[in-house]
């Protein structure tokens, strides 16, 4: 049964005929008719009366005809309330542990916004594993967060690799040790440091290179985007992702540069998180197409 059969039968039991209903409908009589038929045989029972002068409702028909009216009405509504959806704002609410932020999440959220006027992008600094949670947990639509080699997420997500990277040494670009070609954990103890707070990938790996001597000056950054500023003033050099500095409007201002460890240390990636839907909102997929795009052309 089709919605269509329903709204040609009414218009012939309220018109009175094929070709008065045909004519309101911009049908032929012959496509009213078969429709009808067709709907007849679905349900078992003569909706019309066809004579030579025409057709008309039968019994039957008029018996139903409450429902089909009811049931026309209730598709009606169930358009409006669509295109009412359609038009309200909602938001999509993204967790980041901003190291991207400035290179790739603030574009993907631009070119975001000018496609879809009616959605707005709501964006919160959070630590990884309260990213974690607010995914599973319905909070949260989408995620960024870094990962290395080994970090295990949660089976009920859905996991794209934005960004492949190095850990690297951040720097004012006037600091001496912008001058090595690469920089050494005995390099970093000598001078204060600017570090993640615990929770931040980069607070993990640095305690892992510095073991039990960290450097005796420590100062804690609540994610790259304020390391970043920390380094740019002068506070002391710090590790993050290259990712997160290359393309740094610090960087681009010559403020800050980034240069290569001297030990061994693993990748890491930027991972974009969501839950597993069996149909993905299409928000929330034009979203993910358009961070996974730019961070290809990055």
């Amino acid at each position: 049964m089709r919605f269509e059969q329903l709204e040609y039968l009414t218009a012939v039991i309220r018109h009175g005929s094929l070709r008065r209903a045909g004519e309101h409908l911009h049908v032929s009589q012959s496509a009213l008719s078969e429709a009808i038929s067709t709907l007849e045989r679905e349900l078992g029972v003569p909706l019309l009366e066809r004579h030579r002068s025409g057709a008309r409702v039968s019994r039957e028909g008029r018996d139903l005809l409450p429902l089909m009216t009811e049931i026309l009405a209730g598709v009606t509504q169930l358009k409006a309330a669509a295109r009412d959806h359609a038009r309200t704002s909602r938001a999509i609410r993204v967790g980041t542990v901003n190291a991207g932020t400035s290179v790739l999440l603030v574009p993907t959220v631009r070119e975001f916004g000018a496609g879809h006027p009616n959605t707005s992008v709501d964006v919160a600094t959070m630590f990884q594993p309260e990213i974690e949670e607010g995914l599973l947990e319905g909070r949260l639509d989408v995620g960024l967060v870094n990962i290395i080699p080994g970090d295990d997420l949660p089976a009920a997500l859905h996991r794209t690799t934005l960004l492949h990277g190095t850990p690297a040494v951040c720097c004012r670009t006037d600091d001496p040790l912008a001058a090595q070609a690469r920089i050494s954990v005995d390099d970093l103890r000598a001078r204060a440091f600017v570090g993640m707070r615990p929770g931040y990938l980069m607070h993990r790996l640095a305690q892992r290179l510095f073991g039990g001597d960290p450097p005796p000056e420590t100062y804690s950054a609540d994610g790259a985007e304020i390391g970043k500023s920390l380094v740019a003033s002068g506070t002391g050099p710090a590790i993050l992702p290259d990712y997160s500095i290359a393309g740094d409007p610090l960087e681009k201002a010559g403020l800050i540069t980034m240069r290569p460890l001297a030990e061994e240390v693993p990748p890491v990636m930027m991972v974009f998180l969501r839950r597993r839907f069996e149909r993905v909102p299409p928000a929330i997929l034009d979203f993910e197409e358009t961070i996974v795009r730019l961070a290809r052309s990055t």
